[in-house]
């Protein structure tokens, strides 16, 4: 279980133990091999409509570095931006954080952790919080603790959250980012699956 509490000013991450516990926030680092970052991506409408957030959350999102897109930023006029599968799994999340009141500062160092965890991390993972503080939680004994500690008061599913996002996505369209070529129906994991079995070979 770890935590990400209240951050420092200048935008520092602010990461602190659970009092009582001893569960410092750490990151490890994502395998890039995981996921679809570097081959399709999802333009802002459909990231949109995949979160469930509205274009102008979108825009100042990306404006003010809480969710940027992580294939290809807006490099001015007329260029596009694309999110991956895991960045709008990330948007939803935020948007959950948001409607339950979590600070923006505590969303935002939530959301760096998040981006620095591998695919299966984030699979398996149950954020927790109490408004306050955001709790990574990995376990069922975990999210146990930590609500009879008194300190959470809600929590997200990431895993569920992916699923959301997953099929949502499957009904919208994709974007190679090699060759620009839209993907009708694209489902993330279909991709992922086809990767695995090239590395396999």
């Amino acid at each position: 279980m770890r935590s990400s509490g209240d951050s420092t000013a200048g935008g520092g991450t602010g990461h602190v133990p659970v009092e009582g516990g001893p569960y410092p926030l750490h990151s490890s680092a994502a395998d890039p091999s995981e996921g679809t970052e570097d081959t399709i991506g999802y333009r802002g409408p459909t990231a949109c409509a995949a979160a469930g957030i509205t274009y102008r959350q979108l825009d100042y999102w990306a404006r003010t570095g809480l969710v940027e897109p992580s294939v290809r930023p807006a490099y001015g006029s007329g260029t596009q931006r694309l999110y991956s599968f895991r960045d709008v799994v990330v948007l939803k999340i935020v948007k959950r954080f948001l409607d339950t009141g979590v600070a923006l500062q505590n969303i935002r160092t939530a959301v760096q952790h998040l981006q620095a965890r591998g695919f299966r991390d984030l699979e398996r993972m149950t954020l927790m919080s109490d408004g306050a503080t955001v709790y990574e939680c990995s376990s069922p004994d975990e999210v146990v603790d930590l609500l009879q500690g008194g300190q959470g008061v809600f929590g997200i599913a990431v895993g569920v959250v992916w699923r959301d996002v997953e099929a949502a996505l499957s009904q919208l369209h994709g974007e190679r980012v090699d060759t620009g070529e839209t993907l009708i129906g694209n489902n993330p994991t279909d991709e992922l699956a086809r990767r695995r079995r090239d590395r396999a070979v």
